[in-house]
């Protein structure tokens, strides 16, 4: 056994007791329906770009309520094809959908792009939900006296409906979608690919919003918000913790049915392995986990981008035959 191995191993036996309540999968079955029933409304505008082997489209559609999400959706334009794969990113904590230059390796395989906003974080998206009670510190506090306000409520539901943007594109293929993203935007793709089966992959890296309870005690990254709200509002706490446990992805986990591959760093104290491994551990699809020992929550980094980029190639070499032949 190998040093990463040996370090790890406890981890893999890791399964805290799950928080969920018995109405959980009805109030995920109310939850879709009600975002189904919004109108997407969705809107691709050609913008100029410099780099012509490429289409970028400023877009946008409604997400959970009438909230317009904003984002890029980057389409290859040096191979030609009917139909795209396409990765769905979602961004970390207080990110935006970036830049499309940030997102051309994913595009230079041959794949189309959709880079989405969280609602009320860093990018153009604000928010249309109304809260009846005040937040502390970060929006991972906003709404978590009540589940149906709570922020990740509205920020999974938008992130599910930009795959109903991506399914509803011409020239995207619906049934070759891919889910990516890491911290939050792993949190985001693991609650995806759980309440949704058009995903057949899920990459997530440094994952969040799992083992709640613990990520709270902790103080770790984000949750550090809930237990200061804790802090100021103690009578709350037991409401709190009950509402909390509809959005921690352990609970979610054994509805996943796409493959997944993770990755965690050991030295991360934002979103820690151990508590990742409360999700993964529970994972029934084909999955694998990359381990870095001695990294913190940036993870892998580029070499993640490079393992990432490899698992694509290898699990799914029919998607990019055509670029084979560019390349030839």
């Amino acid at each position: 056994m190998g040093y990463t191995d040996e370090v790890s191993k406890e981890l893999y036996s890791y399964l805290p007791p799950l928080t969920k309540k018995d109405d959980f999968d009805e109030f995920w079955e109310t939850t879709i329906r009600q975002a189904k029933e919004v109108p997407l409304d969705p809107e691709r505008t050609l913008i100029e770009y410099p780099a012509r082997h490429v289409k970028v489209y400023d877009i946008s559609y409604c997400g959970l309520d009438e909230t317009r999400i904003n984002g890029w959706l980057i389409v290859p334009a040096f191979v030609n094809k009917e139909k795209y794969p396409c990765l769905i990113h979602y961004h970390g904590f207080n990110g935006s959908r970036g830049k499309p230059s940030e997102l051309m390796h994913w595009v230079m395989m041959g794949m189309a792009v959709l880079s989405v906003d969280c609602r009320d974080q860093g990018g153009r998206t604000g928010n249309s939900a109304s809260y009846s009670h005040g937040y502390v510190a970060n929006v991972a506090s906003k709404g978590v006296h009540n589940k149906w306000e709570y922020y990740y409520r509205y920020a999974y539901m938008d992130a599910l409906k930009a795959i109903d943007f991506a399914c509803a594109q011409a020239d995207i293929d619906a049934s070759k979608i891919v889910i990516e993203g890491g911290s939050q935007g792993g949190a985001l793709g693991t609650a995806v690919s759980a309440l949704d089966d058009r995903p057949v992959l899920a990459m997530v890296d440094v994952p969040s919003n799992s083992n709640l309870v613990c990520r709270i005690e902790g103080n770790h990254g984000a949750f550090a918000a809930v237990a200061e709200y804790l802090n100021r509002h103690p009578e709350q706490t037991d409401l709190v913790m009950d509402n909390l446990s509809y959005f921690d992805t352990m609970n979610l986990a054994d509805r996943i049915t796409c493959r997944v591959l993770a990755s965690v760093g050991l030295k991360d104290e934002t979103c820690p392995p151990q508590m990742y491994f409360a999700t993964y551990n529970r994972i029934q699809s084909d999955k694998d986990v990359v381990i870095y020992p001695f990294n913190g929550h940036e993870g892998g980094g580029s070499g993640q981008t490079e393992v990432k980029l490899k698992y694509l190639q290898t699990h799914y070499p029919e998607w990019f035959t055509e670029l084979q032949k560019v390349s030839d």
